[in-house]
């Protein structure tokens, strides 16, 4: 039933307690009358504010098995080139996407793939528009692999005002393009790796929508 709501799934519940407190809240002081009534709105827009950031929009995945979709809405920091990748056993391009408060912060799978691996890391949380976030913050990682064998990875990681990293995919289970595993509540910053020789059309500056842009494409589709 929850998915039929274009709110998302792991906000809905937090979503009704502040609905309810801001109701109450409204309606304690419009009792006081005028001119404080007007001060009703407060409570109501506060709710509305909550309800904008756990929207969920619905979108149209494209059919195209050569492409890693963007993990996130957001903007394109950085793309960077990494000298050795353990999951890969060696060289990597990370894409980092920095997702503001205003952005949909669902993350959604850049392709159909097994869940291989998933690790928890404890940190920080700087802004993390700047790079060491990347290797300090509270991240959570996911180790993915393709039909085809290809493998990449995507690392969710908390932010300046984020709390709190959902990743609700375990270790074996498949999935399809864009689907939505998880979420990271409030600033932070989503990071896509793929290995060396993948061809990556994101660049910085880019503006990108989860599951709908491409940020990079394997120089055959996997099968």
């Amino acid at each position: 039933m929850l998915e039929t709501i274009p709110i998302a799934r792991w906000g809905f519940y937090e979503l009704q307690a502040v609905a309810i407190v801001a109701f109450l809240a409204a309606a304690a002081i419009g009792w006081q009358g005028p001119p404080w009534a007007i001060a009703a709105i407060l409570p109501i827009a506060s709710a509305w504010a909550v309800a904008w950031f756990y929207r969920d929009p619905p979108r149209d995945v494209p059919n195209d098995p050569s492409a890693f979709l963007a993990p996130a809405d957001g903007k394109v920091v950085a793309v960077d080139e990494l000298e050795h990748y353990g999951f890969f056993g060696g060289p990597a391009t990370r894409i980092s996407v920095f997702l503001s408060v205003f952005d949909v912060h669902i993350n959604r799978a850049p392709r159909a793939a097994l869940l291989v691996e998933k690790d928890y890391r404890p940190g920080e949380h700087r802004n993390t528009l700047f790079g060491d976030s990347a290797d300090r913050n509270e991240a959570f990682w996911t180790g993915w692999e393709d039909a085809g064998g290809a493998r990449f990875a995507v690392r969710q990681i908390a932010g300046l005002i984020a709390r709190r990293i959902v990743c609700d995919v375990e270790p074996g289970d498949r999935v399809a393009t864009g689907h939505k595993f998880g979420m990271i509540k409030f600033g932070s910053r989503t990071e896509l790796i793929v290995p060396a020789g993948v061809e990556v059309t994101a660049r910085v500056g880019d503006r990108v929508r989860g599951g709908v842009t491409v940020l990079a494409r394997t120089a055959e589709a996997a099968p």
